[in-house]
């Protein structure tokens, strides 16, 4: 039985590291906060502890870094979320617990993931049916009518399509890529309409729906994701090309025909001449990481609450505010490290399709992280997307985790304790 000690190690320090969040919160303002982060560190260290052992036991091949990384990003969400809105803390909390078991569920029931191959169409219909329940019977919330109304809570589904778009991609991209062979070496293409079709017949219908949903930050995900996985199982610059030629095509008839568009296109240009209407938080966002310095106000210090849905949207401004430069460059590292040990697993698989899948994960969430970063840092349109694992939102929560947890299954048998 291989031993599992390096991740107990690692996530004894990410269970330090949030505790200590919850005693600098105490200390600073003494009330429930703090205490219930520190509770909150505890529940995190002892679920992530029993999966531990769970897999070391059952599958002891699964990478041992995955979990310490999501401890520590998840830890330092539930620390600004109690200390910005502590109702958002509670939540969080609840629906951490909801993603351990959901981050288990995936381990255990979807090991032999190879099988979702062969229902590639079912799974691409179960995606275009979330997406259309939304448009008929969806709630509109920050100007983006992506959510049910489930009466206890709200659910996003185009946060759990996110997932079935990687697995339709990667059975389709596997089964109808072409070798072609150049010199020495061999590439893959698409060869034609017979197997372009249907993949962007689906690429079209989700970007419509998500037009008329105004979810543009999701829609550029997966535009984005799309084009990551086509590049992963092809190895041709020229499909990127033509793809983004196809996005500033569209991008550009967006800003023209839909207001939503441009008037996130006109607050990223100039958002001090609606300084105190739509440009307002985006401005707070940079007054507030500009006010963080390089070593930050310090937790509980800053005033983060003046920026609009700062518990969701903008949330790394807040940590950048109250832990500075370095904090956020520490955030940085811990989501570059996710990414790093999803690509280690992707050119470690064995097969096209397990390589293709975790290219695909790991793409969908560092797009993620890269376009609601540079979207709070003003070097993109805000798109209203959340920070994977530290931002409130159940649904973005959840549908991580399972992430993680398929990035996890790939890995099992192909990353080695010493790497």
């Amino acid at each position: 039985m291989r031993s599992r000690s390096r991740e107990r190690v690692l996530l004894t320090v990410a269970f330090l590291y949030t505790l200590t969040g919850g005693i600098i919160l105490y200390l600073r303002e003494p009330g429930t906060a703090g205490l219930l982060v520190t509770a909150a560190s505890f529940v995190t260290f002892i679920g992530f502890m029993v999966l531990s052992y769970i897999w070391q036991k059952k599958r002891p091949g699964f990478d041992q870094y995955i979990t310490p990384v999501i401890s520590f990003l998840t830890g330092t969400g539930i620390v600004f979320l109690f200390r910005l809105q502590p109702a958002y803390g509670y939540r969080q909390l609840a629906w951490l617990v909801f993603g351990m078991v959901a981050l288990y569920l995936t381990t255990a029931l979807v090991y032999n993931y190879r099988l979702l191959a062969d229902y590639k169409y079912l799974i691409a219909l179960a995606g275009i049916a979330a997406l259309l329940l939304p448009v008929f019977f969806g709630i509109e919330l920050g100007g983006a009518k992506s959510w049910l109304d489930l009466k206890l809570f709200h659910f996003q589904p185009s946060e759990f399509v996110k997932l079935l778009l990687v697995l339709f991609l990667g059975a389709y991209l596997v089964e109808n890529r072409v070798p072609l062979r150049l010199g020495g070496g061999r590439e893959y293409y698409l060869p034609g309409a017979q197997q372009w079709g249907p993949l962007l017949g689906m690429w079209l219908i989700a970007l419509l729906v998500l037009v008329f949903q105004k979810d543009l930050g999701t829609a550029l995900i997966y535009f984005a994701t799309f084009l990551a996985m086509v590049y992963v199982a092809t190895s041709r610059v020229v499909y990127v090309a033509l793809g983004l030629l196809l996005f500033l095509g569209g991008a550009a008839a967006a800003y023209m025909a839909v207001s939503h568009v441009h008037t996130r296109v006109t607050i990223w240009l100039n958002p001090w001449a609606s300084a105190q209407g739509a440009g307002y938080q985006i401005i707070q966002s940079l007054y507030a990481i500009n006010a963080g310095g390089i070593f930050g106000t310090g937790l509980g210090a800053g005033y983060p609450g003046f920026i609009p849905a700062v518990h969701t949207d903008f949330i790394f401004s807040a940590i950048c505010e109250e832990t500075g430069l370095l904090g956020g460059a520490g955030i940085l590292m811990l989501f570059m490290i996710l990414v790093y040990r999803g690509f280690k697993i992707s050119l470690a698989s064995r097969d096209d399709y397990s390589e293709i899948m975790a290219a695909g994960f790991t793409a969908l969430l560092g797009l993620q992280v890269l376009i609601i970063i540079a979207g709070v840092t003003k070097l993109l349109p805000m798109t209203g997307i959340t920070l994977p694992f530290i931002s409130y939102g159940g649904s973005s929560l959840v549908a991580n985790f399972i992430l993680a947890g398929m990035l996890l299954n790939i890995s099992g048998g192909t990353v080695s304790d010493e790497s």
